[in-house]
C-alpha cells in the first residue's frame, strides 16, 4: 500500500490561468458524482490524487482517490481529455466517484489541497469560449439545455449548441462584410465604373436580400425565445369566478384550493405547465374586490402587482353571475383592472359556459354569442370554457398560442431576449443604410450604417462583446459548467 500513497503536492504554477475544479453533478444522493478539473495542473493533480503515473487520453481508468495520509476517500473512474481536444481547450480531468455530498466534498477538498482553485459560475464554459471551442450562442445553449422545461425547448437548445443558430448569424455577418467592402471600395475609388454602386442597383439588391434574411432569422428567434422563456400568464377576476379551478385544469392536478367561499385564494400561487409545446408560468391570484379583511387586502395588492407584470392576462368571469344587467365582459375588465388592458395582453375566459345554452359548444367550432361578436369587433377575444367539465380548455390553449404568435417550426432554434434585441438593432441599421442609399445616395452614411449593423449582429456570437456582457452571461451558469 505504501507505494500507492500520494506524494505531497507542489505549489501551483505562478504563470498562466489557475487550474479550476468544481462538482459537476447535482449535490445529493446518487449513483455517480463527478468532480471536474480544467487547467495546466489537472493531469498532475489526478496522478497525485490516485498514485498513478500516467493516464491515456479518452480512456477510463479505475482508481482509488487518496488523502494525503494514504487513506482512501473514494474509488471510481478517471477520464483524461488532453488539451486542446477537450471541452475547455485545456487539459481536463473528470473524477467519477460515488454520488453523495460528503464523498464529493471530501474529494473536492483534496483537489483544492493539491493546487486547484474553486471554479466560478460558468468558468468552464467561459474558458471554452475564450479558447474558441464555442461561441456565445453555443455557450448559452448549454445553460438553456439544462434549464429546458419541455422536450421542444431541449431539442432546440441542442441544435443551437451544435452550431445551427451560429451558422445562420455567421452567414449574415459574411453578407454584411461583403456589402461593406463594396460600399467602402466605391467610396475610395469613385472613378471606377465597376464599383459604381449608386447607380447599378447591385448593392441595393444585396442589401434588400440581407434585410429579408434578417427578418427570417428574427422570426425564428422570436419562436426560440418563446420556447426558452415561455410566457407569464396571470389568472385574474372576481372572487369565485373559477380562477383556481382553471389553474387546476391547466396543471392537470389539484394545485389550488377550491371552495364555494369567496376569498379562498388570498395569495398568489405559481405553477409551470407545458401545453402544446408552450411553457406557461401560471399565477393564480386573489379575487379582485373591496374588502376589510387585512390578509385578503394584501393578497389583492399582490394580485395587482402580478397583473402589471404579466405577459398575458386571463380575465376569468362566471357567466351565471359576474355580468350585471347591460354590462359586458369588456366593461367588467375595465372595472377590475382600472383601465381596459391592450387586446394583445388580454384573453377573456367565460367560465361555466355549459350552464348557459347559448354558449354551449356542441360541435368542433364555437357558436359566438352576441357579446362575443361585440368583443371581436373591438379586437378582443373570448373563450367559453367549463372548468367543471373541461369543455373549451383545448380552445383556450390554442387561443393563447395564437395570441402570442407561438408556432415554432420543427427545427426551431433556442434564442434569448438579447439575441432578438441585437437582431432588431441590426434590422434598424440596415433600414437606415437602405434609406441613405436609395434616397440620399450618401455612400459614407451607408457604410456607417452597415458597420453598426455588423457590430450589433456580431454581439450575438461574441464577435463584438463588452466584458460586462460576458460576465452577465457566464455568471448565470452552474458552478460546474
Amino acid at each position: 500500500m505504501a507505494s500507492n500513497v500520494p506524494k505531497a503536492s507542489e505549489p501551483p504554477k505562478a504563470s498562466g490561468l489557475a487550474t479550476i475544479a468544481a462538482i459537476a453533478t447535482p449535490l445529493g444522493r446518487g449513483g455517480v458524482g463527478v468532480v471536474r478539473l480544467s487547467g495546466a495542473r489537472a493531469y498532475d493533480i489526478a496522478c497525485t490524487l490516485t498514485g498513478k503515473s500516467a493516464f491515456t487520453p479518452r480512456m477510463a481508468s479505475f482508481c482509488r482517490f487518496y488523502q494525503a495520509d494514504g487513506t482512501v476517500i473514494d474509488e471510481g473512474l478517471v477520464l483524461y481529455f488532453k488539451g486542446p481536444h477537450s471541452f475547455t481547450g485545456e487539459d481536463v480531468i473528470e473524477l467519477q466517484g460515488h454520488g453523495g455530498m460528503i464523498l464529493q466534498n471530501q474529494l473536492l477538498a483534496r483537489v483544492f489541497e493539491l493546487g486547484a482553485k474553486q471554479a466560478g459560475a460558468g468558468e468552464f464554459s467561459y474558458r471554452a469560449f475564450d479558447n474558441d471551442k464555442l461561441d456565445l450562442v453555443q455557450a448559452e445553449a448549454i445553460a438553456d439545455a439544462i434549464d429546458a422545461t419541455s422536450a421542444a425547448a431541449a431539442s432546440s437548445a441542442i441544435r443551437s449548441l451544435s452550431g445551427e443558430f451560429s451558422k445562420k448569424i455567421n452567414q449574415l455577418l459574411e453578407q454584411l462584410i461583403h456589402l461593406r467592402l463594396h460600399v467602402e471600395a466605391a467610396i475610395d475609388f469613385p472613378d471606377e465604373e465597376d464599383v459604381d454602386f449608386l447607380s447599378d442597383g447591385v448593392i441595393q439588391s444585396k442589401l434588400e436580400q440581407t434585410q429579408d434574411k434578417i427578418q427570417q432569422v428574427l422570426a425564428t428567434a422570436k419562436q426560440g425565445q418563446l420556447l426558452r422563456d415561455g410566457i407569464h400568464v396571470v389568472l385574474a377576476g372576481r372572487p369565485n369566478a373559477g380562477k383556481s379551478s382553471l389553474l387546476n385544469r391547466l396543471a392537470g392536478q389539484e394545485r389550488a384550493i377550491v371552495t364555494d367561499v369567496a376569498g379562498t385564494t388570498r395569495d398568489t400561487l405559481q405553477e409551470t405547465v407545458v401545453l402544446n409545446g408552450l411553457t406557461l408560468h401560471l399565477t393564480d391570484t386573489a379575487g379582485l374586490r373591496e374588502t376589510e379583511d387585512t390578509v385578503e387586502r394584501i393578497g389583492i395588492e399582490r394580485a395587482r402587482t402580478a397583473i402589471t407584470q404579466a405577459d398575458m392576462l386571463l380575465m376569468v368571469y362566471d357567466v351565471t353571475r359576474d355580468l350585471e344587467e347591460e354590462s359586458t365582459p369588456l366593461q367588467l375588465a375595465e372595472q377590475l383592472f382600472g383601465e381596459l388592458p391592450e387586446a394583445k395582453r388580454l384573453l377573456i375566459i367565460a367560465n361555466k359556459s355549459d350552464l348557459l345554452s347559448d354558449l354551449i359548444d356542441d360541435s368542433s367550432s364555437q357558436i359566438p354569442s352576441v357579446s362575443q361578436i361585440a368583443i371581436k369587433e373591438r379586437g378582443y377575444e373570448q373563450v367559453n370554457v367549463s372548468c367543471e367539465t373541461g369543455a373549451g380548455i383545448d380552445n383556450l390553449v390554442e387561443a393563447l398560442c395564437a395570441k402570442v404568435g407561438f408556432h415554432p417550426p420543427e427545427n426551431s432554434l433556442i434564442a434569448r431576449t438579447r439575441h432578438i434585441d441585437a437582431l432588431r438593432r441590426t434590422a434598424d441599421s440596415l433600414a437606415e443604410a437602405h434609406e441613405q442609399l436609395t434616397v440620399f445616395q450618401a455612400g459614407e452614411l451607408v457604410a456607417e450604417s452597415l458597420r453598426q449593423a455588423q457590430n450589433s449582429l456580431g454581439e450575438i456570437t461574441g464577435a463584438f462583446s463588452a466584458d460586462d456582457l460576458l460576465g452577465k452571461i457566464f455568471g448565470s451558469f452552474c458552478i460546474g459548467k
